[in-house]
């Protein structure tokens, strides 16, 4: 069995410190095993190691050469290839990881518990649809006061166009947006600026589109089946060369890109009976990463199990992952806002279920749940507020709407101000999506560029399965065509008119208080007061740390509400009102409430303790 060593990337192509190409393929069914370089029309025979693997080392090869792996005479590329230039079925290329210059030695990653983030999408964010794009934007996310983008997911998939979760070459950076040295280009910018980098990764299946691991060896498994496809094999026989490859694919990401970040895509996808689960043993290892280099480095998953097991510590049998988005705080705000209770949706009770996420962050900790039909959950005490990544809306909520509807284009401008308080106040880390901050009306729908008109056909045809009860709203967009993908790409032009301005300005000020005050930005359990008002939509809370108290009140409601509360006995200062005139509102209120409150309709109030 190969040795994991954290320090290096040993599969596929790379170079020692005498600059000697060590090759290292698993293929544990082959006969042989070679390298065939392209350009220089040579062959390579890989030698047959234990338990599948084959390698060599040899002077030969050298960066920027093109190269296929054979199998049985079969040419392949390499599935630890790093760079596909031609995209999934041409060949590898050569890279050292190991060979870019990099500025930011003095970079420290930011304490997770002051993350705000920015998830976004390459290839729809800058015009170029490029890294080179994202770095051109940098100096606004710091204008804004981002302190992490979260970047979605970068590995090789076919086309040009697509989300990113249908990558087939998880250690190729995808060659559309730039390749692997645009991409660590991109990663030292950030520090540059101040700004941490989360990666999206994919490790609970593949696309369709390119997929060579099963020519390889039993990458997959029968044993369970995921939404997407076959499942990744990370506990039938020969799994572990397969958890050897993820891996090692997430120690890359941290340790050549100085990925601050990894978040994992719908961990509840990965299949793991092991005595020791793959996320656990990945913990452990990106453990001993850090204590190597000294970079700090965190782990966030997405997963919809509220199984607190993901995110408690190793030393008390968890997997020890650092944080984890919340659907369900998205779930319940949106009810609270008028969304119909359909399809997940009807488990939420609107403000009610608010208000138990603010304080538990889960909604659903062990009571019945309707739309399951049992009992779910898990109970979060002691779990650090931190832990939890919440937002309005992201990639998912938006895109899988069958017309991709931003909530822009969803609730009054009144209400996307309550809806960024609801989430920039809460005690938990705030999640925005390209564009909210100034409310863009571009859609972001769900597009792919498959070459094969088959594949193409059926992902159209499941499209329309897929929202066939809502042909009402008009004719699915075809995810193909490239005026989808064009339709989606942020129209930064309207960021400097009227509401647009207001609302990027509102944001700003948003971020900036969460900054200022301890008792917001200090994300700390069982610093909480909440006072719901259910008939009138109105939630309280009060919010401290040690001394200093802050009260964050939201009118859900479209109607004027005069509210009495226990909350409001203290000496107040208003410290911002989402109606006055400056956020384009229409209403002042009183600065220094004493018990009872007069709320607009669909509006935030932020007070100080005097």
């Amino acid at each position: 069995m190969t040795m994991l060593r954290v320090n290096r990337k040993s599969l596929g192509v790379n170079f020692s410190a005498r600059g000697e190409a060590e090759v290292l393929v698993w293929a544990p069914e082959a006969k042989t095993v070679n390298v065939w370089l392209v350009d220089k029309q040579r062959r390579l025979e890989l030698i047959n190691r234990e338990f599948g693997y084959w390698s060599c080392i040899t002077p030969e090869i050298t960066p920027g050469d093109q190269y296929y792996i054979e199998l049985d005479g079969k040419q392949f590329p390499d599935p630890a290839s790093v760079y596909q230039p031609e995209g999934v079925t041409g060949p590898s290329e050569v890279v050292s990881l190991g060979a870019f210059h990099w500025t930011d030695n003095k970079w420290i990653n930011i304490p997770q518990q002051e993350y705000i983030i920015y998830e976004l999408h390459t290839g729809t964010f800058s015009s170029s649809g490029t890294f080179e794009g994202i770095i051109e934007k940098l100096p606004y996310l710091v204008e804004l006061g981002i302190t992490a983008i979260e970047i979605m997911p970068v590995a090789q998939f076919s086309g040009a166009r697509n989300w990113g979760y249908d990558g087939v070459f998880p250690f190729a950076v995808q060659n559309s947006y730039g390749g692997p040295v645009a991409l660590q280009k991109l990663v030292d910018a950030c520090h540059a600026h101040g700004i941490a980098v989360i990666l999206d990764v994919v490790y609970n299946h593949l696309g369709p589109e390119g997929n060579v691991l099963p020519m390889f060896g039993p990458y997959f498994t029968d044993k369970y089946k995921t939404p997407w496809g076959q499942a990744m094999n990370f506990d039938d026989a020969h799994c572990d060369a397969v958890r050897h490859y993820f891996m090692e694919n997430a120690l890359m990401w941290l340790r050549d890109f100085h990925i601050d970040a990894l978040r994992l895509d719908a961990v509840h996808a990965i299949k793991d009976f092991s005595p020791k689960h793959w996320l656990r043993e990945l913990r452990e290892r990106v453990d001993e990463l850090m204590q190597e280099t000294n970079r700090m480095h965190y782990l966030i998953v997405e997963c919809d199990l509220n199984d607190r097991r993901f995110i408690d510590p190793l030393s008390a049998q968890g997997y020890g992952m650092h944080a984890q988005w919340v659907d369900e705080f998205h779930h319940a705000l949106r009810v609270t806002t008028g969304h119909s209770k359909t399809g997940y949706y009807e488990d939420f009770d609107g403000i009610l279920h608010l208000a138990k996420s603010w304080q538990d962050g889960y909604v659903y900790t062990g009571q019945y749940s309707p739309h399951r039909n049992k009992a779910f959950g898990t109970d979060t005490i002691n779990i650090e507020p931190y832990r939890f990544i919440v937002f309005s809306q992201n990639h998912d909520h938006i895109g899988n709407r069958m017309l991709g509807e931003r909530t822009s284009m969803l609730v009054s401008f009144e209400m996307q101000k309550t809806l960024a308080a609801a989430v920039l106040m809460s005690p938990f880390l705030p999640l925005l999506f390209m564009g909210e901050e100034y409310g863009e009306k571009n859609p972001f729908l769900y597009f792919v560029s498959h070459s094969g008109e088959e594949l193409a056909e059926a992902v159209r045809q499941g499209r329309k399965r897929e929202f066939r009860a809502f042909h009402s709203e008009g004719e699915v967009p075809d995810p193909q065509s490239e005026n989808t993908f064009r339709q989606s790409a942020l129209a930064w032009d309207i960021i400097k008119k009227d509401e647009h301005a207001a609302l990027f300005k509102y944001y700003q000020t948003l971020i900036t208080l969460r900054k200022k005050f301890a008792p917001i930005g200090r994300t700390e359990r069982g610093q909480l007061a909440l006072d719901v008002h259910e008939a009138q939509n109105v939630l309280l809370a009060e919010r401290w740390h040690h001394q200093e108290r802050v009260l964050c009140v939201f009118n859900f409601s479209n109607q004027f509400q005069t509210i009495e509360s226990a909350l409001l006995g203290k000496p107040w200062k208003l410290a911002l009102n989402s109606a006055a005139s400056q956020w384009l509102g229409v209403h002042d209120t009183d600065s220094n409430p004493s018990g009872q409150l007069k709320l607009a309709p669909e509006s935030f109030l932020l007070f100080t303790h005097v």
